[in-house]
């Protein structure tokens, strides 16, 4: 049984390969179509990027902002870490040709405004959308995390104390990782040998290396948020997937 973490970066899609027997492979795909087609026997995929989109609606009267319950959730068990988890745009805004179109629609369908950091990601956003579209196989495998949900998770149900993007969060996170697959620095060391920085930054190695453990200890044991998820007009599940360590992390 194969499982595997996959994290959208500068090079295109990052996927960190767990096996039952500890093995692991670290590989770069210009397109997430090619990820499914490299792994096609893998059990399970979680992937960092949302998955199921708000149709939305006009809002002449409200000041209401209607968000996926999985991010709102999200944010409430992260704490101090709320931050890193973004608006989501709806599926108009997704699908727009410019920045500025996306920005008129997201706010008249949603309240929200759509910032230039989240329209950075939309591409990878669309293409995971129209891969699940024409690939109704692989909804049932790949399925949406985010990383410091995964994170909260393994540390015992606890937000995580300090941010990624410090020496002290790298440590926190891949110390944590290795308390669960101690071959994790030598995953980080291959992966950040093998790529260049402007195709692949180390957090992009540990968070599609926390998402594949995530995959291979839940498998049979995933919980989501929220408990039963909304679903969208096209029939995908608006949901975070991660795994209940303390109650069933291995000795």
């Amino acid at each position: 049984m194969l499982f595997l973490g996959a994290d959208g970066c500068r090079g295109g899609w990052l996927a960190v390969k767990i096996a039952l027997d500890n093995s692991w492979e670290v590989k770069l795909f210009k397109k997430f179509s090619q990820l499914w087609d490299y792994y096609p026997q893998a059990s399970l995929i979680l992937v960092d990027i949302p998955i199921g989109l708000r149709q939305g609606s006009p809002r002449p009267n409200s000041s209401e902002r209607l968000e996926r319950r999985c991010d709102q959730e999200a944010r409430k068990l992260l704490g101090e870490r709320k931050s890193c988890v973004f608006r989501v745009p709806c599926r108009s805004a997704v699908y727009a040709r410019t920045y500025d179109q996306a920005l008129a629609r997201n706010e008249k369908l949603t309240g929200t405004r759509l910032f230039n950091a989240t329209w950075n990601i939309v591409p990878k956003i669309r293409e995971v959308d129209e891969f699940l579209a024409a690939h109704r196989e692989a909804r049932p495998l790949v399925r949406e995390m985010h990383p410091e949900l995964c994170f909260w998770s393994l540390n015992g149900c606890r937000p995580l104390q300090y941010s990624k993007a410090k020496e002290s969060g790298h440590r926190e996170r891949l110390e944590l990782l290795q308390s669960y697959f101690p071959q994790a620095q030598s995953l980080l060391d291959h992966g950040l040998s093998a790529y260049l920085r402007k195709e692949v930054k180390r957090d992009d190695i540990l968070d599609a290396l926390c998402g594949a453990l995530t995959a291979r200890k839940g498998f049979a044991n995933l919980s989501s948020i929220p408990l039963k998820p909304e679903w969208d007009r096209e029939g995908l599940p608006m949901e975070m997937v991660y795994f209940l360590s303390s109650l069933y992390r291995d000795s």
